[in-house]
C-alpha cells in the first residue's frame, strides 16, 4: 500500500516517546509533529534525520483504512491499546 496523499494520519495519531528534530521530548498521541507541512506531508521524509519511529511506520489497511479519518481512527485505536 502507498502512503494516501494529504493524509497525515501518522503524524498526528500516534504517540512518538523518542526525540523529533526540534521535539526533544517525543510528541504525545493526537497532536501534529511540527514537521506535518500544511498539505499534511512530512517534511523530514527521506532525510537522515527522520526518527526510526516514523521511518518504520509502513501504510498498510489495518493503520490507514480507506480514509484520512479512518486512519486517525485505527491509530487512535491502535495507539490505545498500546497503553
Amino acid at each position: 500500500m502507498q502512503c494516501r496523499l494529504g493524509c497525515g494520519a501518522c503524524c498526528i495519531a500516534p504517540s512518538i516517546i523518542g526525540p523529533l528534530p526540534g521535539m526533544p521530548n517525543g510528541k504525545p498521541a493526537g497532536m501534529a509533529c511540527i514537521h506535518l507541512t500544511a498539505d499534511f506531508a512530512c517534511a523530514l521524509f527521506g532525510r537522515p534525520e527522520r526518527p526510526l519511529f516514523c521511518v518504520q511506520f509502513k501504510a498498510e489497511v489495518l493503520f490507514c483504512g480507506e480514509s484520512r479519518a479512518q486512519a486517525l481512527e485505527l491509530i487512535a485505536a491502535v495507539e490505545l491499546d498500546v497503553d
